[in-house]
């Protein structure tokens, strides 16, 4: 069933990109404004005037795209956010940011 799962969050990084209205991820990340968390969740690293609805607006497709795995794979959604979580820590490009112990560190 994991290997289930990892075959669906293959779609992950499309979620990881997604364009928002104002500012696109990509130049947040870049910027250093958001970051990956582990919770499968982005993260406010520093505020822009942008930032915080660009976050709420991938978070919100994220956490659907995540509740139809887990009702899909019959398992709950804090283990998709969990496997989403490191696929994305994982993923995350050098020079950007992860949220580790309740730190933001560039990876």
């Amino acid at each position: 069933m994991k290997n289930k799962i990892l075959s669906a969050l293959f779609a992950l990084p499309l979620l990881l990109s997604l364009p928002a209205l104002a500012i696109e991820l990509d130049d947040a990340k870049q910027k250093g404004y958001v970051g990956e968390q582990t919770d499968g969740y982005l993260g406010i690293v520093k505020s822009a005037p942008e930032v915080p609805e660009l976050v709420q607006d991938v978070n919100a497709k994220r956490k659907a795209k995540y509740q139809e795995l887990a009702q899909k794979n019959g398992i709950s959604l804090a283990q998709v956010e969990a496997l989403a979580g490191k696929k994305a820590v994982e993923k995350t490009a050098p020079g950007h940011y992860i949220l580790l112990d309740g730190q933001w560190v560039k990876k």
